[in-house]
């Protein structure tokens, strides 16, 4: 029976190199249901622990400990000194979560945090981590998707003269989602400095030396054929990130996989259609 829980609580982690990570955590302690794992949930890159809000509150009422993560550089987590965001120290943040939360835990990571949820798992073992929800990535993603991304994100990075300018430029960037009558909601992704409005993430995370794609592609396709804990992929059907083809590889390299694809949503599904996502993911959740 579904128990309606609290609002979440801002807490704090520690990440590699001293770094301080937040995150919004429900259920803490006695109110979770001790046989139900804790949920981790990992935003994309660019995004913050408030791209999780809806789905982490159903997933509360349903008894599940959720634990929503503010990646390193990302919302209102420290910012790496010497911008290293790469995949590997990611995962090792994780893994330091893992080790505070304590309990087994399913992980549910979007795009970027998808990549580390993938390497996450492999490291921590079925005995830690009981599940994997991928939201609309695979280790063989599309460039063209990925490099429009990075254009959007770049975009921004001069940052904006309104709310209502910041939210034309996620418009165009996501045509087919429909536009907010309000812009407010974007403040949780964007600080006011100096009178323009900016990403609440850090310019260095698009602006550091990059790693050797293929060696990267590699290295989640080793983790990901080694998983043998029940794994969900969803995609979205409007998505230019994950193409049909990457999801049928993804799914005879990993035959435990499970595919489900949302026919209303792009990259960004959990936004793009919330209700129909969270169903989704509750249904395997509780399974």
């Amino acid at each position: 029976m579904t128990t309606v829980s609290s609002a979440p609580q801002t807490v704090e982690f520690s990440g590699v190199q001293g770094l301080t990570l937040i995150a919004d955590e429900w259920n803490r302690g006695a109110d979770a249901a001790a046989d139900r794992p804790t949920v981790l949930m990992l935003h994309g890159g660019g995004q913050n622990r408030h791209s999780w809000k809806n789905t982490g509150q159903i997933l509360a009422d349903e008894g599940f400990h959720v634990v929503a993560l503010d990646s390193r550089g990302h919302g209102d987590s420290d910012r790496a000194p010497d911008a290293d965001y790469d995949v590997d120290t990611m995962t090792a943040d994780v893994m330091q979560v893992l080790d505070a939360i304590d309990r087994q835990v399913m992980l549910i990571g979007a795009s970027m945090g998808g990549l580390t949820g993938i390497l996450a798992a492999d490291q921590a073992g079925p005995d830690r981590i009981t599940g994997l929800v991928l939201v609309d990535v695979v280790p063989r993603f599309e460039k063209n998707g990925s490099a429009r991304i990075r254009d959007f994100m770049f975009s921004g990075l001069h940052g904006f003269g309104s709310l209502d300018e910041a939210a034309d430029a996620v418009a165009a960037y996501l045509p087919y989602r429909k536009k907010p009558r309000s812009p407010e909601g974007l403040k949780k992704n964007l600080r006011l400095r100096d009178g323009r409005w900016y990403w609440h993430w850090d310019p260095a995370f698009m602006t550091k030396p990059g790693d050797d794609p293929e060696l990267r592609t590699e290295k989640f396709e080793h983790a990901a054929a080694g998983l043998t804990i029940p794994v969900l992929l969803i995609r979205g059907k409007l998505s230019d990130v994950v193409s049909p083809e990457g999801v049928q590889h993804f799914l005879e390299t990993v035959p435990n996989a499970e595919f489900v694809e949302l026919s209303g949503a792009g990259h960004t599904a959990a936004g793009d259609d919330n209700d129909a996502f969270s169903d989704v993911v509750v249904a395997f959740a509780t399974r």
